[in-house]
């Protein structure tokens, strides 16, 4: 046992003579390594980041939260799209809030297209008619200002929220927005306050985006007393199953519908819609990490190649060591050590590509930065893994020469 180990650290040395003996084969033979380490590293630090980036978009949907949406027409058996007829109404809003336990907030929503005005600029964008609960159920911040109160809905009062986008192509760097006064449809209306950035979702600029009092932009924007849609925000997770038929039942009941009657309305539960995006986030992220693991292993089977090439060509020297005293155990550690070298160096390589190409591509893609630790780690150790499994059958077979059938061979 004393032995062992001095004996060991001198087929390093030994081992990493061959491989510098034959660099440009090393080097072929550590490539299928480096890219499969390089591979798995920025797909699993790549799909990570893509997660995170998608899974704060699907935060701007808003958790616990219910959407209803106005019912569809149907004519000579056809139907049309969701949203085609005008069934919702904001006194539903209130019973709702009433009839429903586990509620804690709710708005009903106009919205419409408007270009908004302001001196010598202006800039198209939508304009969202809501109540004063919208803010906290779809979690807008505010950056200046504050966002309109109850009493300006009750009031029907000219003002308005400006989205980040909106607020940084109608006014001049430097200059507040708050307490300005824009036109929307020939309407003056003075700003209370600017939204925090919440960036793209989905293809869209979620910035671009105006909100004013619901009253106010029914009566003196859209000319309309109903509503395009109602968003429910339900207190706790556990109560969204239950919440959804009683709002079933509230909204039939207001809206007189006999029991052979279809809902004029349907309930849409954003939870379904982050949790089934979740999951294919996850096994997107096991299909990718999973398909470069596979050219790890080809790596793997291309060092187990080359060092049977090597042991048939160095027949010889193994012969020879083995004549002058060396024990088997010394020429299997040495055959494996020279494939757990180049698996390891291939590895660290493939680490410094991988990680290199998992840093630029989400920082063009504007995604967050990814955590690279747990896939260098997983990439690395199974790089060492693949050495020791694929080189242990060529150390095994130059260990198990014949001394005298070596030393005839040519």
């Amino acid at each position: 046992m004393n032995t062992a180990m001095p004996r060991l650290l001198q087929t390093v040395p030994s081992a990493l003579t061959a491989l510098r003996a034959n660099k440009g084969r090393s080097l072929l033979t550590a490539l299928g390594i480096i890219i499969g380490v390089a591979a798995v590293i920025a797909m699993l630090a790549l799909a990570e980041s893509a997660s995170a980036g998608m899974r704060a978009q699907l935060a701007g949907l808003g958790a616990n939260v219910l959407t209803v949406s106005p019912g569809s027409t149907q004519s000579s058996g056809a139907r049309a799209g969701t949203g085609s007829v005008d069934t919702l109404k904001a006194a539903d809003v209130d019973a709702i809030l009433h009839a429903v336990p586990g509620i804690s907030a709710a708005s009903a929503v106009v919205a419409g297209n408007a270009q908004v005005i302001f001196e010598s600029k202006n800039w198209p964008t939508r304009v969202m008619a809501v109540m004063p609960a919208y803010q906290h159920i779809e979690d807008w911040r505010i950056q200046q200002g504050i966002f309109f109160m109850s009493q300006d809905n009750l009031d029907s009062r000219n003002v308005v929220v400006l989205g980040h986008t909106v607020a940084s192509n109608l006014f001049p760097t430097g200059t507040s927005p708050v307490g300005q006064v824009v036109r929307i449809r020939n309407v003056p209306f003075t700003v209370v306050g600017v939204l925090a950035s919440r960036g793209g979702s989905f293809g869209g600029d979620q910035d671009d985006v105006i909100f004013v009092p619901l009253q106010t932009g029914q009566v003196r924007l859209f000319g309309s007393t109903t509503a395009n849609q109602i968003v429910v925000e339900v207190a706790d997770n556990s109560q969204m199953n239950t919440a959804v038929p009683r709002i079933q039942q509230t909204l039939r009941q207001r809206h007189l519908l006999q029991p052979s009657q279809a809902d004029d309305f349907s309930i849409f539960n954003n939870n379904d819609v982050i949790a089934k995006v979740q999951q294919v986030s996850q096994m997107m992220t096991v299909l990718l990490g999973s398909i470069s693991t596979i050219s790890l292993v080809v790596g793997g089977i291309g060092i187990m190649n080359i060092m049977l090439v090597s042991v048939t060509e160095r027949t010889r020297e193994i012969g020879i060591r083995l004549a002058i005293g060396a024990q088997p155990m010394d020429v299997l550690a040495q055959f494996l050590v020279e494939a757990v070298v180049l698996s390891v160096l291939g590895g660290a390589i493939g680490i410094a590509f991988g990680s290199s190409a998992a840093l630029l591509v989400s920082t063009f893609a504007g995604w967050p930065t990814p955590s690279l630790l747990g896939a260098i780690m997983l990439s690395f150790g199974f790089s060492a893994f693949i050495g020791v499994f694929f080189g242990i059958y060529p150390a095994r077979k130059a260990s198990r020469f014949d001394p005298i059938v070596a030393l005839r061979y040519e």
